[in-house]
């Protein structure tokens, strides 16, 4: 009986103690936020409450209607980072002398779906500096 207890007690130790961290992080925010809210001089006047944008002074409606066409660079940051993420691993087994030539075959699968990818991005003009 006595090992379960003490089996017990160190389990819910190591909980109190990331319980106490928590509460004393919690704590410290706390403090922090209170003390700048206390420390800070409150002076509004009416320049400090206007919109504030680059340092141009607010002209006309702030809502704009506009074209969003980043879907077409995450594409291609997606082609990019999941080549360099399987390059490398392919990179280790293509050494091994069991695994060569299937490997060799599978990346050039790949390389032809990152072909493809970047053709679709040459056809939609993304590649070209404008």
């Amino acid at each position: 009986m006595t090992t379960g207890n003490a089996l017990a007690s160190g389990y819910f130790h190591s909980y109190s103690v990331v319980g106490l961290l928590a509460v004393v992080g919690v704590l410290f925010v706390a403090v922090a936020f209170g003390a700048g809210r206390l420390l800070r001089p409150v002076v509004p006047t009416p320049e400090k409450l206007l919109t504030y944008e680059c340092g141009v002074d607010p002209v006309g409606e702030g809502w704009a209607h506009t074209q969003v066409r980043y879907y077409v660079y995450a594409f291609l940051y997606v082609i990019f980072a999941v080549d360099s993420i399987f390059l490398f691993p392919w990179a280790t087994v293509f050494a091994d002398p069991r695994y060569g030539a299937t490997t060799l075959v599978e990346m050039f699968v790949f390389l032809g779906f990152l072909a493809v990818g970047l053709l679709y991005a040459y056809k939609k003009g993304v590649l070209s500096w404008t």
